[in-house]
């Protein structure tokens, strides 16, 4: 099932007996069992109506007798039940089930009762029963992680939602900053909104300000210090790392990858392939692409493959201690500033 059908059954009011919720993106799961909430109880019922339980410490067939029982001053029952060992792969837990009570409970559930599963695990175990037959009454909600033009349609509506706009670039920049996780983008977007104030927009400059930047951004502008021959620049861009406690070796890492990103993406437009194949092709975001394809061309392939050597070289000797991994690193960019890139 899609989480637009579930939708539209649960406006309907025609809710099923049994929901399963799982994978990555806890945070669209939890605003699911929200909406549930809102749609099918009201405020006066919730108290009654919505009732918690844990396989971890509850037997499933303690649910089912729980969802067997006729709701009290409430229309019907909402049972939210946690999961993580009942009906997830690779999980054992503490407590004993008896899966073949809820199995007997599905074929005539109390039309008064919905449980909904909110399994801890991205994926389910198919090969039990339990899983098949749930799969079988189309009740099964995969929550993957949005990303691409879905996670921008998310924000876009987000920001919507609360009277404002967000333009593409700023979005872009806010993904980049703050990934893919929802709870954290939501965070990031109901501060910007904020500051944008009642009908306002969030543009590029906004998220500049208002959000940290992530260390791969800061790599980033480091090799374009290191592009531009700006070798004040890429050394002030190192200590400012250096002081948020960022480790040498991984600034190294990050610089090499970052190279390796422009030769792949040299050797594909030597390909005639688009942007977007590009960021398909290498599981890259598709801004990460668009920001690196202006500062590859300023490396020619054969400058690319030497500074990965030295790094490669220079990562060896600052984990074998031959050299201070602060000065070896220090040493390295400075050595770039007389040197043409192309």
């Amino acid at each position: 099932m899609d989480l637009k059908t579930a939708t539209q059954e649960i406006k309907s009011g025609q809710a099923k007996p049994v929901y399963v919720l799982y994978g990555r993106d806890r945070f669209r799961m939890q605003g699911f069992v929200d909406y549930m909430i809102a749609s099918l109880l009201s405020e006066e019922e919730r108290s009654l109506g919505v009732v918690k339980m844990d396989t971890a410490e509850t037997p499933i067939e303690e649910v089912v007798l729980e969802a067997e029982t006729l709701p009290f001053f409430a229309s019907r029952k909402l049972l939210i039940v946690r999961d993580q060992s009942l009906l997830a792969a690779g999980k054992e837990g503490k407590v004993s089930h008896r899966p073949e009570e809820l199995l007997r409970y599905l074929k005539e559930p109390l039309e008064t009762s919905t449980i909904v599963f909110v399994v801890q695990a991205d994926k389910l175990d198919e090969r039990r029963k339990l899983v098949k037959q749930l799969k079988g009454q189309d009740a099964l909600l995969h929550f993957e992680e949005l990303e691409g033009k879905d996670l921008y349609r998310w924000i876009g509506k987000r920001a919507k939602d609360q009277n404002r706009t967000i333009t593409e670039d700023a979005a872009e920049l806010l993904v980049l900053r703050a990934g893919s996780n929802l709870h954290r983008v939501a965070q990031e977007i109901d501060k910007l909104c904020l500051y944008a104030g009642d009908g306002g927009t969030i543009a590029k400059p906004d998220v500049e300000l208002l959000t940290a930047a992530s260390t791969e951004e800061d790599v980033f502008a480091l090799v374009d210090a290191i592009a531009t021959l700006q070798s004040g620049r890429a050394l002030a861009l190192y200590r400012e790392l250096l002081l948020r406690r960022e480790e040498p070796i991984k600034i190294a890492a990050l610089l090499a990858r970052q190279f390796r990103i422009f030769l792949q993406i040299k050797e594909l437009s030597a390909q005639r392939f688009s942007p977007q194949q590009m960021a398909g092709q290498l599981g890259l975001h598709p801004y990460v692409v668009k920001l690196s394809l202006d500062k590859a061309g300023r490396f020619d392939v054969r400058t690319l493959g030497r500074l990965l050597s030295e790094l490669a070289d220079l990562d060896y000797r600052m984990k074998t201690g031959q050299i201070d991994k602060v000065l070896g690193l220090e040493l390295f960019l400075i050595s770039l500033s007389g040197r043409r890139p192309a």
